[in-house]
């Protein structure tokens, strides 16, 4: 705990402001007074001030003396802060300091939210960008003459570079931290999508620029993880997890809902170059957010693990490497958690990758939908799964703070994760002559209830260890990634083989849900392991 001592003959004004909750220091000085301040902030260090204040001349015998803990200060440097006018050294008036300590409105909210809302809009874009082609793949199809198998291809070639970038990512979301890589892949993402039209004529150009989508977006959920692992605490932890990788679901939404009306009206190279704008508008924003914080001296509180930005590039990079040495590699293969954790990423994103690549294609010739009825249809899913998120982590938050063990909790919500798709992708599989409106709601339901995945799976990684969570993700997210390449693709072969969605779309979906929930629950578990002392 620092300690800070303040004397008289130094600091003769001591107030504090209720409006704002500052406590102003003014320093006697023959020609100007000096001064600083201290604010409450959450992020910020306990300091403990003590004042020894002593009259020099007629009053020297009277002596105060008082220690006290503040807890939570911030201190600003003279003149830096509004509220004390460093000309006059005069307080200024209630109602101006009311307006500099509200203004802008995130000003005064907790630093650990404001970092959560940020990414869950980071999440947002980025599966904008990633639904936006499997619309605009319709109409990119007939104007390029791509059967069902190059479109397949074209589709997974986002998630070669989603694959190669999930270990990087949390190798850079360790070193670097979490905020500055995600800062980093969305800019990444956002100006590969904004350049796609240029390159859609030739395939090659084509394939890189969904490569580098992927790449982007592959390191952000290891850098969400890194951020959640370290900020939020377990009891908050399956809201947090659920928000931000809500803006998933949320983002799917948002983008099938205004990719079809932007490509009928504008062309279908619009919704890549709006898109990416959105992106590059959001990194942009981000920063403007974090110079006004530093500004105001509301950063966050270092990390001991962060390095230092201002370190050479040789520097850095010799840093990576040996926390790349410093992994427990051996230990964390042995275990059977972790493995259990890699089998359900690859199962749970075979289910989830396929569909939302192929069900506006499915929706549109299954059941005879135009463009703009497809792909609003294609949105329910991933609407239902903004309701069914927040349902899922008030859930398990509940079972948690009432004793439930946290293994449990996670068990249950993967379990029906898994279940649930896997029963109503049977009922849509088999010719029961239900009329099209109960089948797009039977998937619905089921692709919905598979987001209990956030307050199982996805929670694992924390729960076992905090301070691998983000190289556990990028294992994981790496194997798990393999689908988006194999069965993106596969399914588009399968359906020119097949000509049957049943047998190209659902029957593997329904094999890899039944497999993982048995292993799930077999292996699966939440307890801490500390893998370095195992190593």
């Amino acid at each position: 705990m620092a300690k800070l001592t303040l004397g008289a003959e130094k600091f003769f004004v001591f107030a504090h402001n209720t409006s704002s909750g500052r406590l102003v220091f003014a320093k006697r000085n023959s020609s100007k007074r000096q001064k600083f301040h201290l604010y409450p902030s959450e992020g910020c260090s306990r300091l403990r001030v003590s004042c020894s204040i002593k009259e020099k001349e007629n009053v020297k015998e009277e002596t105060d003396k008082f220690d006290e803990v503040l807890t939570g200060l911030r201190v600003d440097e003279p003149g830096s802060v509004s509220g004390f006018d460093s000309e006059s050294g005069q307080v200024r008036g209630t109602e101006e300091v009311g307006r500099a300590s509200y203004w802008p409105p995130w000003k005064n909210i907790p630093q650990r939210y404001k970092l959560i809302g940020t990414t869950s809009l980071a999440f947002v874009i980025c599966n904008m960008d990633k639904v936006n082609l499997s619309v605009a793949i319709i109409p990119m199809s007939h104007r390029f003459g791509w059967n069902s198998s190059v479109a397949g291809l074209v589709q997974s070639s986002f998630f070669w570079g989603y694959a190669l970038s999930q270990l990087p990512g949390g190798w850079l979301a360790k070193i670097f931290g979490g905020r500055k890589v995600l800062q980093t892949g969305v800019l990444i993402w956002s100006l590969a999508t904004a350049l796609l039209p240029l390159l859609a004529g030739f395939m090659p150009g084509l394939v890189l620029s969904r490569v580098l989508v992927g790449i982007g977006e592959g390191v952000s959920p290891s850098a969400a993880t890194d951020l959640i692992a370290r900020s939020i605490p377990l009891e908050e932890r399956s809201r947090a997890v659920s928000f931000v990788f809500g803006g998933l679901s949320f983002g799917s939404v948002a983008g099938l809902l205004l990719a079809p009306p932007i490509i009928e009206n504008l062309g279908w190279e619009s919704v890549f170059y709006i898109f990416g704008l959105l992106g590059i508008a959001w990194f942009s924003g981000f920063k403007i957010l974090q110079e006004g914080e530093t500004s105001n001296g509301a950063t966050l509180a270092p990390r001991s693990n962060y390095i230092n930005m201002k370190k050479s590039l040789s520097a850095s990079l010799e840093e990576m490497g040996e926390s790349l040495k410093d992994v427990p590699w051996k230990a964390i293969f042995r275990s059977k958690a972790v493995w259990a954790m890699i089998y359900a990423h690859f199962c749970g994103s075979w289910g989830h990758y396929t569909c939302l690549s192929w069900l506006p294609t499915y929706f549109s010739e299954e059941l005879s939908l135009n463009l703009t009825e497809a792909a609003w249809v294609s949105i329910l899913p991933p609407l239902a799964s903004v309701l069914v998120t927040s349902i899922a982590a008030q859930f398990a938050d509940n079972l948690i703070a009432t004793g439930v063990e946290t293994t449990m909790v996670r068990k249950i919500c993967q379990t029906i994760a898994f279940l649930s798709p896997a029963v109503c992708m049977t009922l849509s599989s088999i010719d029961l002559g239900l009329p099209h409106w109960e089948i797009v709601g039977i998937l619905t339901a089921g692709l919905a209830l598979s987001s209990f995945a956030l307050s199982g799976l996805y929670c694992t990684h924390q729960d076992i260890s905090p301070e691998y969570a983000s190289i556990l993700l990028g294992i994981t997210n790496t194997v798990g990634a393999v689908p988006g390449i194999v069965g993106v693709a596969l399914t588009g072969y399968l359906l020119d083989s097949t000509h049957s969605w049943s047998m190209s779309l659902f029957a593997p979906s329904i094999f890899f849900y039944l497999t993982g929930t048995i292993v799930w629950l077999a292996f699966a578990s939440s307890k801490p392991q500390n893998f370095s002392t195992r190593d």
